[in-house]
C-alpha cells in the first residue's frame, strides 16, 4: 500500500474521509477544524443519532464538497475509555466497510483517533493492522469463483506527527496484518496441500527471503539422531516428517538466544486413538502452532530487531495403518527419555519434546512452545483465550506484557508437583503421554515441561484460539494466527528493553 500525507483538512483530496467521533465530539481538540470545513450542522447531526458515535458505529455520508466525495464517520464511544484493542477491532469494521464499497482510495484523519492514552502514532499502528486483518479473506479451491482484490491501493493520512514517523508506524502495522495473514493462510490450507514437506518448503523461502540460517531435516536424519517421538507419530504416515530450524542472529555471538517451537502436525486422525467424526472435521488446522511462528519470523524478518531468534517446527501428520503407533507402545525421545503411549491422540506433545529438546541442543536459553494442544483447554478457558504453563514466572510476566499491548488474551495456568507425578507414572517407562482426562490441558503442556528442563520456558495452548468458529470484527470464520503478533511483540519489547 502507498502512504501519502496531507497537510490538513482543507487540502485534502479523496473518495473517502475517515473520521473518529466521540461523545462529546464538540470538545474535542481541533473539531472546529473539522467542522470549519464541513459544517456545524455535523454537531446537531451527532445530537440526533443520524451520526453514530458509540462504539463500532459507522455512518457514511456523502458531501457537497468537489474534493471528497464521502465521509465514514467512525463512533469511538467514550473516548476517555477507548482502549487499543476497542480501536483495532473498530478499524478492522473500517477496513470490512471499505472492501465491501470496493474503496480504491482513503484518507484518515489520524489525529481524529487520538485520546490521552493512544498517541496518534499507536493509531496509525493500529489502523493499517487492524484493516488489514479485517478484509482478509479465506482462499478457496472453487473453480467458478476467484476472491476479489479488495485492498486499498492508496491510504492518506492527515495528521500533526512528523512524516516520516507517521509513515514508519504505518507500515509496521501493516507487517503485522500480513504476518497474521500469512499464518492464517497456512492454518487454512487442506491436508492433502500443506504437508510437512509443504511446510518445509515454505520455511526455506521465507529464510531465503530474509536471510535467515535454515536447517530442514528429514526421516532418515531424524533416524540418526534418535528423534524417536516425532518418527512414532509419523509411522502411520505415507508422508515424510520435517524437523525445520531458522536462525535469525543479528548479534556478534550466539547468545541470549530465543526460541520458538511450534506444533506442525499437518491433519490429525488421533490414530488409533481414533477422533469422533465430528472432531476429526477441522484437524487440517492442528499445525496453528506451526503457522503462528512462521508468522512472527515474518515480522522478524521485515522489521530486524536486535535480538538472536531460533524457530523450531515439528511437522507430520498423525495417521493410521498397520505401521502406525499404537497404546501400550514405548518410545524413546530424543533426550533419552522413554514414554509410554496411553493414547495416539497426545501426539502434539510428543512431537513437541523432540522438538524442544532440539531447540535446547541448538543453544536456546529461553523457549516459548505453541501448539493446539488440548481440547481441555476450550473446557477450562472457551473460545478467546489462550492457556498458558511455564516453569518461569518472570519469564511469563514479561510474554504476558506483550500479549496485553496486542490484545491476544492469555490466562496461567498451574503446573503442581502432583501433576508431574502424575505425567510421571508409568511401570514401564520414564513417562505417560496421558495421565487422565482431567486437567488434561496441564497434562499435555505438562508433559513437554519435561523436556526443558531448568530452561525458562512457557507453553500456549492455542486450541481454543486457533481457528474461528464465526466471522469476528478482525477476519473471517478460520484461522486466526492467534499469537503471531505477540510473539513479535515480545521479542520487540525485548530487543529495546522495554520495561512497564
Amino acid at each position: 500500500m502507498h502512504f501519502i500525507k496531507e497537510e490538513n483538512l482543507q487540502s485534502v483530496s479523496t473518495e473517502l474521509l475517515i473520521v473518529g467521533v466521540s461523545q462529546h465530539q464538540e470538545n474535542v481538540t481541533d473539531w472546529s477544524n473539522f467542522t470549519a470545513v464541513y459544517g456545524d450542522q455535523v454537531n446537531q447531526w451527532m445530537k440526533d443519532e443520524d451520526i453514530q458515535v458509540k462504539l463500532k458505529g459507522l455512518t457514511k455520508v456523502p458531501t457537497t464538497s468537489t474534493s471528497v466525495k464521502r465521509i465514514l464517520y467512525v463512533g469511538l464511544g467514550n473516548r476517555k475509555e477507548l482502549s487499543p484493542d476497542e480501536l483495532r477491532e473498530t478499524f478492522g469494521l473500517v477496513g470490512k466497510q471499505l472492501a465491501k464499497d470496493r474503496v480504491q482510495s482513503a484518507t484518515i484523519w489520524l489525529d481524529s483517533f487520538a485520546t490521552e492514552d493512544i498517541q496518534a502514532t499507536d493509531a496509525a499502528i493500529i489502523a493499517t493492522e487492524g484493516m488489514g486483518m479485517g478484509t482478509f479473506q479465506v482462499a478457496n479451491y472453487k473453480t467458478t469463483n476467484n476472491l476479489p482484490d479488495v485492498s486499498l491501493e492508496k491510504l492518506t493520512f492527515i495528521s500533526e506527527v512528523e512524516e516520516a514517523e507517521m509513515i514508519a508506524a504505518l507500515e509496521v502495522g501493516e507487517i503485522y496484518a500480513n504476518a497474521v495473514n500469512a499464518a492464517r493462510n497456512l492454518i487454512n490450507e487442506p491436508g492433502n496441500v500443506l504437508t510437512a514437506t509443504a511446510i518445509g518448503e515454505y520455511a526455506q523461502k521465507l529464510a531465503d527471503q530474509y536471510g535467515f540460517e535454515i536447517e530442514i531435516l528429514g526421516k532418515s536424519q531424524l533416524e540418526e539422531l534418535g528423534m524417536g517421538a516425532i518418527l512414532a507419530v509419523n509411522k502411520g504416515s505415507k508422508e515424510e516428517p520435517r524437523l525445520i530450524t531458522m536462525k535469525y542472529n543479528p548479534k556478534e555471538n550466539w547468545e541470549d538466544v530465543v526460541a520458538f517451537v511450534g506444533k506442525g502436525v499437518t491433519f490429525d486422525t488421533g490414530g488409533y486413538s481414533i477422533k469422533t467424526k465430528t472432531g476429526i472435521v477441522g484437524m487440517k488446522g492442528d499445525m496453528g502452532g506451526a503457522a503462528a511462528v512462521l508468522g512472527a519470523m515474518q515480522i522478524i524478518g521485515e522489521l530486524r530487531p536486535d535480538q538472536n531468534v531460533m524457530a523450531v517446527i515439528g511437522s507430520t501428520d498423525n495417521m493410521i495403518s498397520g505401521d502406525a503407533f499404537k497404546p501400550d507402545d514405548v518410545i524413546t525421545t530424543y533426550s533419552g527419555k522413554t514414554v509410554e503411549i496411553l493414547n495416539t491422540d497426545a501426539e502434539g506433545r510428543l512431537v513437541l519434546a523432540d522438538a524442544v529438546s532440539y531447540a535446547k541442543q541448538q543453544g536456546a536459553t529461553s523457549i516459548i512452545d505453541l501448539a493446539t494442544l488440548t481440547g481441555g483447554v476450550i473446557t477450562a478457558l472457551g473460545f478467546d483465550k489462550t492457556g498458558a504453563l511455564t516453569n518461569d514466572v518472570d519469564f511469563y510476566n514479561e510474554f504476558h506484557k506483550a500479549t496485553e499491548e496486542t490484545g491476544e488474551f492469555t490466562w496461567l495456568m498451574p503446573l503442581t508437583k502432583n501433576d508431574k507425578k502424575r505425567i510421571r507414572k508409568s511401570d514401564v517407562a520414564d513417562l505417560n503421554n496421558s495421565p487422565g482426562g482431567d486437567g488434561h490441558m496441564i497434562f499435555g503442556g505438562g508433559f513437554v515441561g519435561e523436556f526443558v528442563g531448568d530452561t525458562p520456558w512457557i507453553h500456549l495452548d492455542i486450541a481454543g484460539t486457533s481457528d474461528a468458529m464465526s466471522a469476528h470484527d478482525l477476519g473471517p470464520k478460520g484461522g486466526t494466527g492467534v499469537m503471531v503478533r505477540s510473539l513479535a511483540t515480545y521479542i520487540e519489547r525485548k530487543a529495546s528493553n522495554l520495561e512497564d
